[in-house]
């Protein structure tokens, strides 16, 4: 069989491509854990060449028996098969992997914020407790002096002293239940946002409108926590940065989904300057992802800002168990 010149040039450079596949797989035998794969290639590869090393050295008086070919062809086919089904178990790992690598993400944003909300409650619970008590005493001294034998000045100065005690008390109880919402742990998401809600429409002049179709479902606490600071965060990031005059508030319970719908009137941002970065979007970003819930923020200069939150409150763990239960 007299071997032709293109033929030749094919052979050669077929025989140095799959020679360069070799050296590339050697190098990734020892780079990836399922070396298996590569071993394989290179046996194909390495069967392949002899092939064409033969039959370029053998010149005319090449004979090779058929009964050859269909045995090394049947020996690169497998190698290949095996190579491909290992290779799909490489997939599978690395896909497993990167899993595992967002779930631990999670699980350690999710003890970062417990830790937070537990430090924020002892606080609470320490300030309300400590200083409450000790200014309410202060209170009660100051309205037992007599004011009889007192000047116009003296009673002045004791006025405004009550009054200082009187904010001071005020402002212990606003910090307590800001950091540790009370209303929150007792009566649930709905009525807490609904009286944060009101407080602070009481202390600007932005109207504040928030609708539910929650009444006296509870859930789980993280869920609670999370979307009861995601709401004061969008709710404090619009009076100080948007100049809005209305925000708009709407908290929905669809089956075993809540949703969150924001939205306000202000001046707005560009998205593109200011990512997941600025405004607190990183830390609300961040607790959202920890209940494996959806955010989109839409925002646009002069266009006020919207807000979308989506959060399944069955976890993905109890749904497989109902389904294997079923």
């Amino acid at each position: 069989m007299k071997i032709g010149l293109g033929l030749t040039i094919t052979l050669i450079i077929t025989a140095i491509v799959q020679l360069c596949a070799i050296v590339y797989a050697a190098y990734l035998v020892r780079r990836t854990k399922y070396s298996v794969i590569w071993i394989l290639c290179i046996v194909s590869f390495a069967i392949s060449i002899s092939q064409h090393i033969a039959l370029l050295f053998s010149g005319e008086r090449y004979d090779m028996s058929y009964e050859l070919y269909v045995v090394l062809d049947v020996v690169i086919s497998a190698c290949f098969v095996v190579a491909v089904l290992f290779a799909h178990q490489l997939v599978n790992h690395i896909e497993h992997l990167t899993y595992e690598r967002s779930l631990f993400r999670k699980r350690l944003l999710s003890a970062v914020l417990r830790t937070e909300e537990r430090s924020r409650s002892n606080f609470a619970k320490e300030l309300h407790d400590g200083m409450g008590p000790l200014l309410s005493s202060a209170k009660m001294s100051l309205s037992a002096i007599s004011t009889e034998n007192m000047s116009e000045e003296q009673q002045q100065i004791l006025q405004n002293s009550r009054f200082l005690i009187d904010e001071s008390i005020r402002s212990v109880r606003e910090i307590s239940n800001n950091m540790s919402p009370h209303i929150l742990t007792d009566f649930g998401l709905a009525q807490g946002v609904r009286n944060f809600a009101s407080r602070i429409s009481q202390l600007h002049t932005t109207d504040i409108e928030f609708s539910t179709n929650i009444g006296k479902e509870r859930f789980d606490n993280d869920t609670e926590v999370v979307l009861y600071r995601v709401i004061c965060e969008l709710i404090n990031n619009s009076l100080k940065h948007s100049g809005c005059s209305k925000i708009e508030i709407s908290l929905m319970l669809n089956k075993t989904t809540l949703s969150l719908e924001y939205r306000d009137n202000g001046c707005g941002f560009n998205m593109e300057d200011v990512g997941q970065t600025g405004m607190g979007l990183s830390n609300i970003f961040s607790r959202i992802d920890t209940l494996n819930g959806e955010i989109k923020i839409k925002s646009d200069k002069g266009g006020g800002m919207r807000a979308s939150v989506h959060i399944d409150t069955v976890p993905a763990e109890n749904k497989s168990k109902r389904e294997r239960t079923k």
